[in-house]
């Protein structure tokens, strides 16, 4: 009987320990266009906001259903359009919209209101520890954690510093989906990370923000 409770001891000291929860920032998703004419007021709000918070990771996700009132806007991507679209739908919107803001896909409103913005921001539960953990880990990154259902993870590129030659913040340059996901401790091999990268983890739907890891190239 001794002999089986040490095996027992030795077993359960070997079982791998769950991940630290680590701390993810807010994601602020921006959907603009360089023909909207809204859109200049929310890119100077959202540098403010990044000016001021570092809690907060802002991406900008340009669309292209604008482009018939002025030039092809080169950084559209139809990625851009598909993700809004689920917003939309996800949000129960009457169409999509330039500069349309979300946040940790569980709130939105117009990017060219700062106080609304800012209110939006204050009651999203910013720095706290979730149920899900993300961690980079060399060459690739760990995940785990429950979840309620199917969950998609996205590895997205974007443009920062010297790289970004635009006025906006941390413009999209290509997304991948890494696959779904049901929860439970996962080893994700990741792509080559172009300029800047993030990973967000998020329910199927782009539903709620489970988890965002930025990623260093």
């Amino acid at each position: 009987m001794k002999r089986l409770s040490l095996l027992l001891l030795a077993l359960l000291g070997f079982a791998p320990a769950p991940l630290a929860a680590a701390e993810s920032p807010v994601l602020i998703e921006l959907f603009a266009s360089q023909n909207c004419r809204a859109c200049p007021k929310a890119h100077d709000t959202l540098k403010e906001v990044e000016s001021q918070r570092d809690d907060v990771l802002i991406l900008t996700w340009s669309v292209d259903y604008w482009d018939y009132l002025g030039d092809k806007d080169p950084m559209a991507m139809s990625e851009s359009e598909d993700r809004q679209r689920g917003y939309v739908d996800r949000f129960g919107l009457r169409g999509p919209y330039t500069p349309q803001t979300v946040y940790n896909g569980t709130a939105q409103c117009a990017g060219n209101k700062p106080a609304k913005v800012n209110q939006t921001l204050d009651e999203m539960k910013s720095g706290s520890a979730g149920e899900v953990s993300l961690v980079h880990k060399a060459g690739g990154a760990e995940l785990d954690g429950p979840v309620r259902g199917l969950t998609d993870i996205w590895f997205i590129d974007y443009l920062d510093g010297e790289d970004n030659t635009t006025d906006m913040i941390h413009p999209v340059t290509r997304v991948k989906e890494l696959g779904p996901w049901l929860g439970g401790r996962t080893r994700l091999d990741l792509p080559e990370c172009l300029s800047h990268c993030v990973l967000v983890v998020q329910e199927a739907g782009f539903g709620p923000v489970l988890a965002t890891l930025p990623l260093q190239p």
